[in-house]
């Protein structure tokens, strides 16, 4: 059922006109007024009406891109794709879409704000790049924000996420857990046993569904991890090369380090470097999501290669009704493993 203005003026316990006032910005409110008048309208998921062009219709020409980081050349890569394809017949002016990429900054509280904004602006679609926070609270109140927007006929679309079930929401999900593993696998093919793993952020699917790729890897093939070897940390340069000195300084006899993206990769080869280590002659190391820079590391990363822009661009075209969804609404992204020269067997 439609929630109305005087609905959250009951729930605020003030007259409509205050709520008009509060919502519009236009009237001196008194900052407790101001506040009650804001959380009914939180709690009861009121839609504000956007601008009269917006009225006419049930969306508006907007279209949302939710990332983590936008300064991260995985989500910009994602993004940028993405917003290629929102143009076109469908809009109001001149057939365009007008783009705004949210970033939450990995803020649960900032992903649900941006989502409750959309929905207020009556959104045409919205495309939640990158991995789900490990929160049953957080995937919850997420789920039900992703109902709402289905429901008024907003797209959504999630790319690299895992799938939302129950949200009409439809999902484009990395198959993180299967890279981890190829990754690994290679690694001991080549000989390695005392492999250093560097995590991401404990609370993203992203960074368990790799780790568990790399400790199956490990299992296939017999070998006990040791707790010494393993490091949570930001997906960042910086994290990565505080956590390979860490690493060492548990177990200067590793032959490896798997790290959980490409960046934290490249500080993992400078802690070695400056740690007078020769890569891969010493200790190999390897990536994920071949970031254009990877290529051109020295030497060039081993990693796993994520197609971000051919699936920000399918999610696009998909925001957009311009490709069909997949089977059931959900599609698998395999990686493909990029063997380089920052990888090769251990020193006999």
């Amino acid at each position: 059922m439609t929630v109305t203005l005087a609905d959250v003026a009951a729930r605020a316990q003030v007259s409509p006109a205050t709520v008009s006032r509060v919502l519009n910005g236009n009237y001196p409110v008194a900052a407790s007024t101001r506040e009650r008048v804001l959380k009914a309208v939180d709690d009861l998921d009121y839609v504000l009406n956007g601008p009269a062009s917006a009225l006419a219709a049930a969306t508006s020409d907007l279209v949302g891109i939710l990332v983590n980081d936008i300064a991260d050349p995985f989500f910009g890569i994602m993004a940028g794709a993405i917003q290629s394809e929102i143009g076109g017949p469908g809009g109001r002016a001149g057939g365009e879409r007008l783009a705004v990429v949210c970033n939450t900054g990995g803020s649960p509280e900032r992903e649900l704000t941006y989502l409750t904004l959309l929905q207020r602006q009556r959104a045409a679609a919205v495309v939640l790049t990158g991995g789900a926070m490990e929160d049953a609270a957080h995937q919850a109140a997420v789920a039900a924000k992703l109902r709402k927007l289905a429901e008024a006929g907003t797209r959504v679309v999630l790319c690299g996420r895992p799938p939302a079930p129950d949200t009409g929401a439809i999902a484009l999900t990395f198959d993180n857990r299967g890279g981890g593993r190829e990754l690994t696998d290679h690694l001991i093919g080549l000989g390695h046993r005392r492999l250093g793993y560097i995590a991401g952020p404990e609370e993203r699917t992203t960074t368990r569904h790799r780790l568990e790729g790399h400790r199956a890897a490990l299992a296939a093939h017999g070998i006990e991890e040791d707790p010494r070897w393993a490091v949570h940390g930001r997906y960042d340069r910086q994290s990565g090369y505080e956590a390979t000195l860490e690493l060492l300084r548990r177990d200067p006899s590793l032959t490896a380090v798997v790290a959980a993206n490409d960046s934290v990769a490249l500080g993992a080869c400078a802690a070695l470097r400056d740690s007078g280590l020769r890569i891969p002659d010493d200790v190999s190391v390897a990536g994920f999501d071949d970031l254009p820079f990877s290529i051109d590391a020295v030497p060039a990363l081993t990693t796993v290669r994520l197609p971000l822009a051919e699936a920000g661009a399918r999610a696009g075209r998909i925001a957009m009704g311009r490709e069909e969804a997949p089977p059931g609404g959900i599609a698998t992204v395999r990686g493909e493993l990029m063997v380089r020269g920052s990888s090769g067997g251990p020193r006999k």
